[in-house]
């Protein structure tokens, strides 16, 4: 099968730019979309199959890989892998994964993912397959017929509930989202650990004050969305309770943060979309 790659680059690390490397060998075209202030094509491996694409501003995450989507089906390709820059792939993973594709009926699976290795106190399924509800954007091979049937990603999220809302949008319209346990990948969440609160581990995640706003305004956009079709995972989304008490226990930059909950909140209410963080 061919198989084309999407990572989008925002402000990218050497680090980051190293984990290209280990993907770019089992794809058939990688774009790489450059959300960055300056240009990043220097820094790249020297490879033929790299597709450079310098957005010249941040556009989010939705819509580099929306059009990342579309050039790969004017490629006649059919599924497209998505990646954060922070992400790197173990050994023969995509390899496999690629393998379980073709071996496999397709026609209502979404997305093909391995597990994420994480920090996250998560633990992993005993089956060699199961079929999660959502899974995050990086390592997953998008089925790109599914994903023009569905319009694509919402723009309009810009960050922070891409992932989240088009999963939903999956099972909604009963599509499947296979996850290969047996496969791993390691992903880089940033800045998170876990502190005792009475008798729980509470998770603190560090997130900047713009992530916490498009968090609120866009998981209360998905919740309405979804709220019918899945209603316990949508009234789990939006409990930002146990968040807000992550980050005046534990987080620096508390004022900033606790503003922006509530900004995006507002945001919500007065049906503010795209990218709106600081904007009045």
């Amino acid at each position: 099968m061919r198989l084309a790659g999407a990572v989008v680059l925002y402000e990218p690390t050497d680090e980051d730019i190293k984990n290209i490397d280990s993907y770019i060998d089992d794809l058939d075209i990688l774009y790489v979309m450059d959300n960055s202030k300056e240009q990043n094509e220097k820094r790249l491996p020297k490879n033929k199959k790299i597709k450079y694409i310098f957005n010249n501003e941040n556009l989010g995450i939705a819509a580099p890989l929306n059009k990342a989507a579309d050039l790969a089906r004017e490629e006649k390709i059919d599924w497209l892998l998505t990646m954060d820059q922070d992400t790197h792939f173990k050994d023969d993973v995509l390899k496999r994964m690629k393998e379980k594709v073709e071996n496999t009926d397709c026609s209502e699976i979404g997305i093909v993912t391995p597990w994420h290795k994480t920090r996250l106190k998560i633990e992993k399924p005993q089956e060699d397959i199961d079929y999660p509800l959502d899974v995050m954007t990086s390592g997953n091979m998008v089925n790109l017929d599914i994903h023009k049937k569905l319009g694509g990603f919402k723009e309009w999220i810009f960050i922070d509930g891409v992932d989240i809302e088009y999963c939903l949008n999956l099972r909604k319209n009963g599509y499947k989202v296979m996850r290969l346990d047996y496969l791993e990948i390691d992903h880089n969440l940033g800045d998170i650990f876990y502190r005792k609160f009475l008798w729980k581990d509470l998770l603190v995640t560090n997130h900047s004050a713009m992530r916490r706003y498009y968090q609120v305004r866009n998981y209360l956009y998905i919740r309405d969305m979804y709220i019918d079709s899945s209603p316990k995972f949508c009234k789990i989304l939006v409990k930002f309770k146990t968040i807000i008490l992550a980050v005046i226990l534990y987080e620096k930059g508390k004022i900033p943060k606790l503003k922006a909950f509530y900004q995006g909140y507002k945001a919500y209410k007065s049906g503010k979309r795209g990218r709106s963080y600081g904007k009045n």
